[in-house]
């Protein structure tokens, strides 16, 4: 009896909550994202850890930027790695992970260049610097890894795309061109 189930009866290979390579995040941005997390964490920890500052606006923009990119990136990471994002509602992954990227891109860049500019030139802000821009490219990689393997998420290739799971949109002059195309014995 056993010989007659285990014909039909497969393994669900989508049951996994960890989905890398998916439709959203492949293994090679995956692994940028993962460093990209670790950099950030990396400068917002040695940051916190300067003693004192001569101008603290520079430090504590740095501060913030590093922090959020940390918190942001990590939670982007998680739910495009799992089937949480799933569950978000939100349906425009691809523009969110680029848009996100590009916004912390700038940030971090300003920030770095700020904090590098006007700081007291101890070690430890010299390191903050440093992971600060190396983070900074992981997430220029990150984009161009994104526009050379998707292209840019915002620009529209002309075909239509299907809302809420019907069929997609026909423009009415390609409906027409079709109906006059048709064989005249055929009827609709």
């Amino acid at each position: 009896m056993a010989g007659v189930y285990s014909a039909t009866t497969a393994p669900n290979p989508k049951s996994s909550w960890f989905m890398v390579p998916s439709e959203n995040l492949d293994k090679i941005r995956c692994g940028i994202k993962v460093i990209e997390v670790l950099l950030s964490f990396v400068a917002f920890i040695t940051e916190e850890v300067v003693n004192s500052c001569i101008s603290c606006t520079a430090l504590y923009f740095f501060e913030f930027v590093s922090c959020t990119a940390f918190l942001f990136t990590l939670l982007l990471l998680i739910l495009l790695s799992t089937t949480l994002h799933t569950r978000v509602g939100i349906s425009c992954w691809p523009s969110l992970d680029f848009g996100y990227t590009v916004f912390i891109f700038v940030l971090f860049f300003i920030a770095s260049s700020v904090f590098a500019s006007d700081n007291s030139g101890t070690v430890t802000e010299k390191f903050a610097v440093v992971f600060g821009f190396l983070a900074t490219v992981m997430f220029v990689i990150d984009l161009i890894l994104f526009v050379r393997n998707r292209g840019l998420p915002f620009k529209k290739d002309g075909k239509p795309e299907p809302s809420n799971g019907g069929p997609p949109m026909v423009e009415a002059g390609a409906l027409e061109t079709a109906k006059l195309n048709t064989p005249a014995n055929e009827t609709d």
